[in-house]
């Protein structure tokens, strides 16, 4: 099964509440909020990751990082030495005595209740990260300088803090990511975006578009979003995770009976994830649907865990989209017309045989309960926005292969 991470399960830090080589040393953009735009690589399928490169130091290095808006922390492979990693020293990060000390508050504000402080607040920062489907991360908090071009052409370095990641863990049943470390895009302080919020740097909005022919952007604050065509919903969560609902899924317009639904958006999966009850019911209906269509199960093609063939090959989603129907997710929160559409070639991919296959796929075998994850299979062709100002989630549908006008 081609996925990556899927949802962050937990994330705590060994530790407890600065230092002399804080982050918190004052920072000062002296500009005003602007936006920072990254340019995306990957794919679905079968790269099934998107990814972004980073500069970190001085001199500084690039690396590159999977997009993971389900979780906080961004984390890169550390060679402090490293065991586990998965890509060669130098493409590593090298730390040069810039661990942050339990004492700093990016670590007390981190700290879980069920957690134990640390015993000495001179130690380090560790940190421990474990996810859904693919292993986990053991580490230290660091700190330094980012630089980055804003859309304004002021460009900064902010020093920020982040995980240098010297023991990683996969699991047996997915491969590893190629990328070097994971950008945690979610909402908690010690995301990127959160730490350039606190810098003054720009505003708590990000946001990305996922092409499905591959690449994209991604983007901190708001100079890309449309001034009008985006639909909105609410943010529920109280958590750091990007959650929504309550919910009906439909199919080709259609009640499924499946109401009250409650959906994570997560970049950091690269398929769409149901609960169980969903999930069955719409592989029910689907299976229903496509029995009128030439198609039929490829049992042999184990990409992903439902194929199908067709009387030859099939080179694109767009060949075969007219025999799937349309999901719908209908938002029931008091707001009228707030749909998210997932069409056929948001749910489907075609394997390397030339088969296709279902890219909604089933939580509970990976741990997920009773969590529904939209991944980035079904965000496809729609610039994404999480305006963690206003508590909404927005969408509408976009070219992602090129940059809207700011």
């Amino acid at each position: 099964m081609n996925s990556r991470f899927a949802l962050v399960l937990f994330l705590f830090f060994v530790i407890v509440p600065l230092s002399k080589s804080s982050i918190f040393k004052p920072f000062s953009p002296k500009s005003p909020l602007s936006s920072i735009v990254f340019p995306i690589s990957g794919n679905v399928f079968p790269l099934g990751y998107y990814s972004v490169l980073l500069r970190i130091g001085n001199p500084p290095k690039a690396f590159q990082f999977d997009i993971d808006t389900g979780s906080d922390l961004t984390w890169v492979q550390c060679n402090a030495p490293c065991s586990g990693c998965t890509v060669l020293p130098p493409l590593q990060y090298k730390p040069k005595s810039n661990t942050v000390p339990c004492s700093n508050p990016i670590c007390s504000s981190l700290h879980w209740p069920n957690k134990p402080h640390c015993p000495n607040p001179k130690e380090q920062c560790d940190y421990d990260v474990e996810y859904a489907d693919q292993g986990s991360s053991m580490g230290a908090l660091v700190t330094d300088t980012f630089p980055f071009t804003l859309l304004n052409g002021t460009i900064l370095q902010p020093p920020l803090a982040f995980g240098c990641g010297y023991d990683q863990s996969f699991s047996n049943a997915h491969p590893p990511p190629a990328t070097a470390g994971v950008l945690g895009l979610g909402k908690g302080r010690i995301s990127v975006l959160s730490q350039l919020v606190s810098a003054g740097v720009t505003r708590n909005i990000v946001g990305h578009c996922l092409s499905s022919k591959g690449g994209g952007y991604l983007f901190f604050g708001d100079s890309l979003i449309p001034s009008t065509g985006v639909t909105w919903t609410p943010l529920l969560s109280p958590d750091n995770h990007y959650t929504t609902g309550p919910a009906e899924l439909l199919f080709n317009a259609k009640p499924t009976g499946l109401k009250g639904l409650k959906l994570i958006f997560d970049t950091g999966s690269s398929y769409t994830y149901f609960n169980s009850k969903t999930y069955q019911t719409v592989v029910k209906l689907i299976e229903n649907d496509v029995k009128s269509t030439p198609l039929k199960v490829a049992k042999d093609d184990k990409t992903l865990p439902i194929c199908w063939k067709g009387p030859k090959p099939f080179k694109s989603v767009l060949e075969v989209k007219n025999l799937f129907k349309t999901l719908t997710i209908n938002f029931t929160n008091g707001r009228k017309n707030t749909q998210l559409q997932i069409p056929p070639e948001s749910y489907l991919i075609v394997s390397k045989t030339g088969h296709v296959c279902l890219g909604l796929l089933n939580g509970s075998e990976v741990g997920l309960q009773d969590s529904n994850v939209i991944g980035d299979i079904s965000m496809q062709g729609l610039m994404m926005i999480y305006d963690n100002e206003k508590q909404q989630l927005g969408w509408v549908a976009s070219d992602c292969k090129k940059l809207p006008k700011s």
